[in-house]
């Protein structure tokens, strides 16, 4: 057995969970922390052999992210979180499997994940890139003021965790991959623009983005600055990143990606434009 804990956060998501934990069989142990699905997603969970764990959200800090470290009974020093609608391939698994087994060389580790959009698995354009095996013991996820974004609810916004230590990258990725109609998605997205334009639109971002490293802090800076981020979105998945070699669902991904950086500039403008005092108005 692979001497990793495995946490998959779940509400819900009868759809993809089987697939998820089907990858999941070699970790030492699995939990699906859940927050009151209606699905039968906890039946799926313990029929598959994982330990379901509830969990509901008092409405302050830690999230769910953190609360699984601080309070899962834990046998392993290292855990992976995996969403529900990630899968994880064989030579994936392998390589964590020879990671563990020769002794980790930093204290986390980034995992490349490629999207399957409208059913293909997409081998180019953008993908994203997650701190998500890490040794618990060197990690935590930072207290962001974001409880005014009610549509995040629960779960820790699109930020990392902070590792006391250095931090690699695993060659192989896995596959983000979820099963539900292509609406999850723009309701998922809508979600993360409201909480990207929250913290953009004040200068809670740039906290954020100053825990960041090397490239990855530039890159995000710059992006917050740069005028038309949609089209320079646009181009960069479907053309830079020849996401148009993945024909119709390449195409589309990328234009949905520039729909959500489109979404998250108009968020800022509104609420700048409400922050604004009222125009005085002639008697």
């Amino acid at each position: 057995m692979i001497p990793v804990s495995v946490v998959v956060m779940t509400r819900n998501e009868a759809a993809n969970l089987p697939h998820c934990l089907s990858a999941l069989g070699r970790f030492a142990e699995r939990f699906v922390v859940d927050s009151g699905s209606t699905d039968g997603t906890p039946a799926i969970a313990e029929a598959a052999g994982a330990r379901v764990v509830p969990f509901r959200w008092d409405g302050r800090y830690p999230k769910k992210k953190q609360w699984c470290l601080d309070q899962l009974p834990f046998r392993q020093d290292w855990v992976l979180f995996v969403d529900a609608d990630e899968r994880l391939g064989g030579a994936l698994v392998k390589e964590i499997a020879a990671l563990m087994s020769a002794g980790p060389r930093h204290a986390g580790y980034f995992i490349d994940g490629h999207p399957v959009f409208l059913g293909r698995r997409l081998r180019f354009g953008a993908r994203n890139r997650k701190l998500v095996l890490f040794d618990r013991r060197k990690a935590h996820f930072p207290t962001v003021p974001d409880l005014d974004v009610a549509t995040m609810w629960e779960v820790e916004g699109h930020y990392q965790p902070v590792i006391a230590g250095t931090v690699g990258r695993l060659r192989h990725s896995l596959t983000h991959a979820d099963d539900k109609p292509i609406a999850a998605w723009f309701e998922r997205h809508a979600r993360y623009a409201d909480w990207e334009a929250a913290l953009r639109s004040d200068g809670r971002m740039a906290d954020l983005i100053g825990r960041e490293s090397g490239a990855r802090r530039w890159l995000k800076a710059c992006l917050g600055m740069i005028p038309a981020r949609p089209l320079l979105v646009f181009l960069y998945g479907y053309v830079w990143r020849l996401g148009f070699l993945d024909g119709g669902p390449g195409f589309q991904h990328a234009l949905a990606r520039a729909f959500y950086y489109w979404q998250i500039g108009l968020k800022i403008a509104d609420a700048r434009r409400r922050a604004e005092p009222p125009a005085p108005t002639d008697d």
